[in-house]
């Protein structure tokens, strides 16, 4: 497979695409009248017009993260994961880095384009706090919360002129999620502590309650996700943090974003939530072939 699919992870946008979905939902749903995606009614704020970009921006700003996560990378993955694409030769590391510098700029002009100034700024927040990641938080211990904080931005970049405050809840939950996912990650290679693993799970059935209380619609997208993810990360706890098991969990995690950003949207809009929950399937059977990690 061409060797920059793999370096952005490709197949991984896929969980990223719901993130302004969710966004849009809380304000252009439930409490306005409308529907989140394509074609809201009243006051609503939903994903219509121009602001269907908005999906396409997120994904542009995580494929470019991706590469230059690879660049930053590229002498500690040299020694750990060799077959990744810098290291292995497949691409160069300043290909890698003009491929993050390309992307970032198309996300951010499609966020301009797609939410004018509110969602250019917000998506130059991101693209700075993508950047601040990748080449400085990552191994320090603000690392989880920095990723974190980016999820909850691709989220609020889906928010409405006026909305963010209302987007506010579902930018909190999936960056609770992230901030667990991006914590038990760390492990991938060496493996993680009990302890660790035994917060990461609390954390998730804390997530999924959250994510849930919102009718029973939500409850459904919120089930699907505490099962994908919950057991993935019981096997970790049940394996004493083994490196196999995080790597596994770690995957499911990534995947398990679907499932809460569909419960998140059903809350504003079922039609919206069937179209994100859709991305799984997808995500999970090309996630064998391109890890998302």
């Amino acid at each position: 497979m061409n060797p920059y699919l793999h370096l952005v992870r490709a197949p991984a946008a896929l969980t990223v695409l719901g993130d302004t979905v969710a966004g849009a939902a809380a304000r252009g749903g439930a409490w306005r009248g409308g529907a989140a995606l394509g074609g809201a009614r009243g006051a609503g704020g939903g994903l219509r017009g121009r602001r269907l970009l908005l999906p396409a921006a997120s994904v542009a700003l995580y494929w470019s993260g991706m590469a230059l996560n690879d660049w930053a990378d590229r002498r500690l993955d040299a020694v750990e994961r060799p077959e990744r694409p810098i290291p292995s030769g497949r691409v160069s590391p300043d290909r890698a880095l003009a491929v993050a510098g390309g992307l970032a700029a198309l996300g951010l002009g499609l966020a301009a384009v797609a939410g004018g100034p509110r969602a250019l700024a917000t998506a130059t927040a991101l693209a700075g706090a993508v950047c601040a990641y990748d080449t400085v938080l990552k191994d320090t211990p603000a690392g989880p919360l920095a990723m974190a904080a980016c999820r909850g931005l691709d989220v609020l970049l889906g928010a409405p002129p006026g909305g963010v405050r209302d987007a506010l809840p579902a930018a909190s939950v999936l960056a609770a999620h992230t901030l667990g996912v991006t914590a038990l990650s760390r492990g991938e290679v060496r493996g993680t502590s009990p302890a660790v693993a035994r917060a990461v799970l609390a954390g998730t059935a804390a997530t999924a309650v959250a994510a849930g209380a919102r009718g029973w619609r939500s409850a459904v997208g919120a089930a699907v996700y505490a099962a994908l993810v919950g057991r993935a990360q019981l096997a970790v706890v049940r394996s004493g943090g083994g490196a196999a098991e995080v790597r596994a969990a770690t995957a499911a995690g990534v995947h398990g974003m679907v499932p809460l950003q569909a419960a998140l949207a059903a809350h504003g809009s079922w039609r919206s939530a069937l179209a994100v929950a859709c991305a799984l399937p997808p995500a999970r059977r090309l996630g064998r072939t391109v890890g998302p990690t």
